[in-house]
């Protein structure tokens, strides 16, 4: 085949390969380290995904953190 064909097709269909990879990539996990232990890892990415996206836009961190934790635990 093509590489150019290949490169187009990709293109064209972002959604559909990102989400064969990440399925693929979530049934490998599943089954190599069990479902609970995947959806932690998934829940530990997104997390570090939304604090890294946070920094990024430059807000303080200590602040996001004291939005998240109840004032009993202060």
């Amino acid at each position: 085949m093509n590489k150019e064909v290949i490169f187009e097709f990709l293109a064209k269909n972002k959604g559909k390969v990102a989400g064969v990879f990440l399925g693929l990539i979530f049934s490998i996990l599943v089954l190599v380290v069990g479902f609970f232990k995947t959806i932690f890892i998934i829940f530990c990415s997104m997390t570090g995904f939304y604090l890294g996206s946070r920094v990024d836009n430059k807000e303080d961190i200590l602040d996001i953190i004291q939005k998240l934790i109840p004032n009993e635990w202060k």
